[in-house]
């Protein structure tokens, strides 16, 4: 598994890893990879399929310009991308890497082919670079789902060569990592643990682990005290913020008469929602695996951390996630992570598994009984469209996060009050997530073309 961790878990900002932080990525590489720059004379970007069709509300075009300019999803300021817009588009000229200034005009250099997409996914898109003597440089890249990106052909090659980094606990399935827990007595998460460490040493690899889960925390914070409308058109109002300030007024007044059990429940729904408002604005998030499903996760990890009474909490949060990472690769891996491709069943559905599997590993499951709460995760998700109205990640997506987290905990309960033995394996219901994604219309593939998109209706948005 040529995976790691932190390819699982990036920071970055919203609204979409696959249309958002890969095209960022994408742009900044063609350049980095073009040669010299000192001739160019003008860039040109062509967006093809879903990136097309659904990339106004994704902000593609916007991501793909900050790209070219130089910068990176983690280290572009979140309340700094509309200035840095503003002024390529008032100066006509955008500086290629911050160094070489070339006329720039939005509306001619990107160029939106809606009806078509290239061959080896539907996140397509073409640089092309005019140099000075009148060639061009020219290559197309994939954005695959969760930040992940690939040149044309890069992927085959890949595939076709084998090798990848060498670890000490291999795996391609579940099967695999089962097989070696049977064999050495280890769990998931300290097999995922050595295997980081062919390439980073302890230290590193906790530091790093330590500072996704604190851009988590944060962005679940700031999401729960930030209220007002979200951007794109719909007037979605934030509802995060509110219903928290609700929750907490109800929880610490005099009157409790009005209390539930499950309003305990209610408050990880909340930490979900705030994550995807944040990400539906443009802040800074976590791809864990995707923008589009980057609540989940840490809703079940605070929840982990605040409720559920760990003695070692951050020994706990380091192993639910090595071991929700390990459940991710194997979905990227053997089906997808992208609603583009599989639709929103390989995001939200693969979030849920993520998240069950770590809440498990966390609370002391055995890895059996860690399999068990992933597979419930994903078979519940299954045939789950993404189906995004007006483009953007709004409606139906913050809402799905909500209900994604608290299926997460139901999946990780089942799972610990069983010994691990169930009926269906988590390699068969990842290969089932394949084959429907495969067979599902591209309409319900985050092309804004079916489903929810086109049955609600949205006045003056871009992308319908």
């Amino acid at each position: 598994m040529d995976m790691s961790v932190f390819d699982l878990f990036k920071i970055g900002i919203g609204p979409s890893s696959s249309h958002t932080v890969g095209p960022m990525l994408a742009a900044r590489r063609f350049l980095l990879e073009a040669g010299p720059l000192d001739t160019a004379v003008g860039v040109e970007v062509a967006l093809y399929g879903s990136l097309a069709l659904t990339g106004i509300g994704h902000a593609t075009d916007k991501a793909v310009i900050l790209g070219l300019m130089g910068h990176t999803p983690q280290g572009v300021d979140p309340d700094c991308v509309e200035d840095l817009l503003a002024e390529v588009e008032l100066d006509g000229r955008l500086a290629l890497l911050g160094v070489q200034p070339v006329p720039f005009n939005a509306k001619t250099a990107i160029v939106w082919h809606r009806q078509s997409a290239l061959p080896e996914h539907p996140n397509g898109m073409r640089f092309t670079l005019t140099l000075l003597d009148g060639s061009i440089v020219e290559r197309v890249f994939y954005s695959v789902g969760g930040g992940f990106i690939h040149a044309a052909g890069e992927a085959q090659a890949r595939q076709g060569g084998g090798g990848g980094r060498s670890v000490p606990y291999p795996f391609d399935t579940m099967g695999h990592l089962l097989a070696h827990g049977r064999a050495t007595g280890l769990r998931i998460a300290h097999m995922l643990r050595q295997n980081e460490r062919a390439n980073l040493d302890e230290a590193e690899l906790d530091a790093g682990l330590d500072r996704i889960w604190h851009v988590m925390r944060d962005c679940i914070a700031h999401g729960l005290i930030t209220d007002g409308q979200l951007p794109g058109g719909l007037n979605v109002k934030r509802r995060a913020a509110k219903l928290w300030k609700q929750s907490q007024d109800a929880k610490h007044g005099d009157n409790r008469a009005n209390d539930l059990p499950h309003d305990a429940v209610h408050q990880v729904s909340l930490y979900a929602m705030a994550v995807n408002e944040e990400n539906a604005a443009g802040g800074r998030v976590v791809t864990a695996p995707t923008n589009g499903a980057a609540g989940i996760i840490p809703a079940v990890l605070r929840y982990y951390a605040e409720d559920c009474r760990p003695s070692d909490p951050v020994k706990g949060v380091r192993e639910f996630m090595l071991t929700a990472a390990a459940i991710g690769m194997l979905c990227k891996r053997n089906a997808s992570i992208s609603g583009a491709e599989v639709g929103c069943q390989g995001e939200v559905g693969v979030a849920c598994a993520m998240a069950a599997a770590g809440l498990v590993a966390a609370l002391g499951g055995t890895n059996e009984q860690i399999e068990n709460a992933a597979e419930i995760g994903i078979e519940h998700h299954l045939g789950m469209t993404c189906d995004p109205i007006g483009g953007l990640v709004q409606i139906p997506c913050i809402e799905r996060n909500g209900m994604g987290a608290i299926k997460a905990i139901t999946a990780a309960s089942l799972a610990l009050k069983g010994d691990g033995t169930h009926f269906v394996s988590l390699d068969s219901v990842i290969e089932t997530m394949r084959q429907t994604g495969a067979d599902m219309h591209n309409k319900y593939k985050e092309t804004s073309l079916g489903g929810l998109a086109i049955h609600v209706v949205t006045v003056n948005h871009a992308a319908c």
